[in-house]
């Protein structure tokens, strides 16, 4: 695939309402100064339509790959914390913050960040993820939106848990968008592993019932135009009907 902040950047460029986030940057593919520079600088060439979505990754082949270091998963959970307190930081006020950050490990001297977005109170931040004990408590602590994947009922139980995470550090958990990750396979009546416009509304009106407000999804072979058509003609219609 693209590289997706260059991908954003391009996308920005040629649109005017959607907004632009990743769904989510593994956290070690740049320093956390950067991620929060780029972010911004995307906020400011889009008008106010960016988005920071991160998380602690997984795609160990790839980074091997590649030559990214890839740490241990306790590690990499350390370094989304640390990422995050550095967002908040250089999001805050006109110019982000004039003091220094020393972290286990990350050291910024000044975290200037000139020019501030536009999307204010800051950039809104999306984790990706539903690890129980860490992600959603992230979350909890330091983001505007999650995203979690499965079921139904497996979504409503990450949902409960990051409910009591908001309870354990004070925040209302209204103020946080449910979102999740979804597949959309259409195909042929009756063809292996596909659904029907009428079955995916059914999953899509389940995950609402779940307490999801946001279905993202990845739509199967979308380069072909009859499936975008069916979506937009069957599928999305319906949805906006529902209670």
């Amino acid at each position: 695939m693209l590289e997706g902040v260059t991908t954003l950047g391009f996308m920005a460029a040629h649109s005017k309402r959607a907004r632009l986030g990743l769904m989510v940057g593994g956290v070690h593919y740049r320093h956390p100064g950067l991620w929060i520079k780029a972010t911004t600088t995307l906020d400011v060439l889009s008008g106010g339509r960016a988005w920071l979505g991160i998380g602690a990754a997984w795609n160990e082949e790839e980074s091997r790959a590649l030559g990214f270091p890839f740490p241990p998963l306790g590690e990499r959970f350390e370094i989304l914390e640390e990422t995050l307190r550095i967002a908040h930081e250089m999001w805050s006020g006109e110019r982000g913050a004039e003091a220094s950050f020393n972290g286990r490990h990350y050291h910024a001297e000044r975290l200037l960040n000139s020019p501030q977005s536009i999307s204010r109170p800051r950039v809104p931040i999306m984790i990706g993820g539903g690890g129980e004990r860490k992600t959603l408590r992230l979350v909890a602590q330091y983001a505007d939106a999650c995203n979690v994947f499965g079921s139904p009922e497996n979504v409503a139980r990450k949902y409960a848990i990051l409910d009591a995470h908001c309870a354990a550090v004070g925040r209302d958990p209204r103020e946080i968008e449910r979102s999740t990750l979804q597949n959309v396979r259409l195909g042929p009546a009756g063809a292996a592993r596909t659904e029907s416009p009428a079955q995916v509304i059914d999953r899509f009106g389940n995950l609402s019932d779940a307490g999801v407000e946001h279905v993202i999804f990845e739509l199967k072979d979308a380069y072909l135009p009859a499936y975008r058509e069916m979506v937009g003609r069957d599928i999305i219609p319906a949805l906006h009907a529902l209670p």
